[in-house]
């Protein structure tokens, strides 16, 4: 009987039409119904991540009003302030400096379908140091008192480095999202600020009501070396005061920035990115920082 049987099948494959082949058959069941494809490493941002970068950073520096604080408390209640405006003689320009820059960064992604978000914390060392000078001299004659004043000033901003702490918005593109970012900044920042200041004064009226008197009376007159009663226009100031401050500061502001993502493979990350960061006022200082740089990171 099972010789029989045997013969029957076999007589029905052999004279079929069209001969069974592999791909006709269905194995679907043996999978079983829960069955998904592996996911691609491409598309997948999901997790955290850690990695390391470097690049060109650009800062400029401004010097508002580092000055005038200091000059302003020598010379208040001063005839040279009410007449000459002392304090606000010096105007310093602001200046642009270059460096390269490295640090390292760390964050963490959450995937809703194509869109990515994100928290992100990084820090930057870049030693950048924008240094100011300006010098000015102004005199003139109030009620009959002749005052003469010259400043001569330095400063300098270093931004030693900085860390921050953004949030993160990308579009899911594949292998490559481009993203947004935004937060806040925190550096270490040293400032030096130095003024030279010469002040002199001395009774004009009485100086010219004296030529061609007998008995000339007593020019007064501050702040000079050597003073001619009978010439006051050889007069030679004093030597300078020197006003001068040195801090270092621990500085906030705030940070921004897009680029685009590579994922290389479904745990390297590589990146271009753009940053700024804004210092903003601090002691008459100021620093923006603008960053450009690459970066590769590893994704757990």
């Amino acid at each position: 009987m099972r010789i029989a049987t045997f013969g029957i099948l076999a007589g029905l494959c052999l004279g079929s039409p069209t001969p069974l082949r592999a791909a006709d058959l269905d194995f679907s069941a043996l999978r079983g119904g829960s069955y998904d494809a592996p996911a691609a490493a491409a598309g997948n941002w999901d997790g955290a991540y850690f990695g390391a970068h470097g690049g060109w950073s650009s800062a400029n520096f401004g010097f508002s009003n580092v000055f005038q604080p200091m000059v302003a408390n020598y010379t208040r209640a001063t005839a040279f302030e009410t007449a000459l405006n002392v304090s606000t003689l010096l105007r310093p320009q602001s200046v642009r400096r270059d460096t390269g820059s490295f640090g390292a960064y760390a964050g963490l992604n959450i995937q809703y379908d194509e869109f990515i978000f994100g928290g992100e914390i990084d820090y930057t060392y870049l030693g950048l140091t924008g240094r100011t000078t300006d010098f000015i001299g102004r005199s003139n004659v109030t009620d009959g008192m002749y005052r003469a004043a010259v400043l001569s000033g330095s400063a300098a901003t270093k931004i030693e480095d900085y860390a921050t702490i953004r949030a993160r918005f990308g579009y899911d593109a594949g292998n490559f999202m481009p993203f947004v970012t935004g937060g806040f900044a925190v550096g270490r920042a040293q400032v030096a600020d130095r003024v030279e200041v010469q002040l002199g004064e001395y009774d004009q009226a009485t100086y010219r009501s004296n030529l061609g008197s007998a008995t000339p009376a007593y020019v007064f007159n501050s702040g000079y070396r050597v003073f001619d009663q009978a010439n006051p226009g050889t007069a030679v100031l004093a030597s300078p005061v020197v006003l001068g401050r040195t801090k270092e500061r621990i500085v906030g502001g705030i940070a921004a920035g897009a680029g685009l993502e590579f994922a290389l493979t479904a745990n390297i990350l590589l990146r271009g990115e753009y940053q700024y960061v804004m210092f903003d006022d601090f002691d008459g200082h100021k620093s923006h920082i603008n960053t450009v740089r690459g970066g590769a990171a590893v994704k757990f």
